[in-house]
């Protein structure tokens, strides 16, 4: 299946995130329920529902309290990902910038490899660009420019997504905010690296499905700086979809073609 895609990213400035209506204990336990939902393959209610207060600094600091869970069991921290960088996307959750999440170690996949769907509850994988840093990057005040100066490579990637949240509640038929992608890792739940490494100047990269789409890493430097995180040397950043996020199935091969940048692919066994 050849996938033909375009889009647009913006530099955009983050709102001010500082209020917290989650108790610490709320925090917690939230994490917890995120994370025996993943292990178990058992949905959680949207939290949103749970906590009508809830703010999306809540949603990031239950994100970071489940990614700590994962670091103590001996996960490693391997990069980061940007997610709804799509206009129409934010405007659909009502609001004005993406979002982020962390990637971890066991969610790296070999190009053209097996991929359980057993380890899924509900799978869909998008194509998209990922940047291989060199050097520190970290906010505030980063600029496509220091990403260019920082990035090592791109290559293409695709995104497994996963949802440890109900995307839709029986009870009230509500779908998922913004605030439950968030805490929910942003969908996270895997990334396969292929194709060709490039360096950022050596091609037009608006011929490889995106335009100004390295604002995006700037973007994601500046909103992690806030947690006292940066881009660090080796790690793997998801510059956000092309696409709109593909179904995916026990038995599918998926692959995205970048022309004369390579493909990649995976199976889901």
């Amino acid at each position: 299946m050849l996938i033909k895609f375009r889009t647009l990213y913006f530099l955009l400035i983050p709102q001010d995130l500082s209020i917290v209506a989650l108790s610490r204990e709320e925090i917690r336990s939230c994490a917890e329920r995120l994370d025996r939902a993943e292990r178990t393959r058992t949905q959680i209610r949207q939290l949103s529902l749970e906590y009508p207060g809830i703010t999306i600094e809540d949603a990031y600091a239950i994100q970071k309290e489940w990614v700590e869970i994962k670091v103590a069991a001996g996960r490693i921290v391997k990069g980061h990902k940007i997610g709804l960088t799509s206009k129409a996307m934010q405007s659909a959750l009502n609001i004005d910038e993406p979002d982020s999440g962390i990637l971890l170690d066991d969610m790296f996949f070999a190009d053209g490899g097996l991929v359980r769907s057993d380890r899924f509850i509900a799978t869909r994988v998008e194509a998209e660009l990922a940047f291989i840093m060199e050097k520190r990057l970290m906010g505030p005040g980063c600029t496509m420019f220091d990403v260019l100066k920082a990035t090592d490579f791109v290559v293409p990637a695709l995104e497994i997504l996963d949802t440890r949240i109900e995307r839709v509640d029986a009870a009230t038929k509500s779908t998922r905010k913004i605030f439950d992608t968030i805490a929910d890792n942003a969908a996270n739940a895997g990334i396969v690296l292929g194709g060709r490494p490039i360096r950022p100047l050596d091609a037009d990269l608006r011929w490889v499905g995106a335009l100004c789409f390295r604002n995006g890493v700037a973007w994601l430097a500046n909103k992690i700086a806030s947690h006292g995180l940066a881009l660090e040397p080796g790690q793997v950043v998801l510059a956000g979809s092309f696409i709109r996020p593909i179904e995916t199935r026990k038995g599918d091969t998926i692959q995205a073609d970048y022309g004369p940048y390579g493909s990649v692919s995976c199976y889901f066994a």
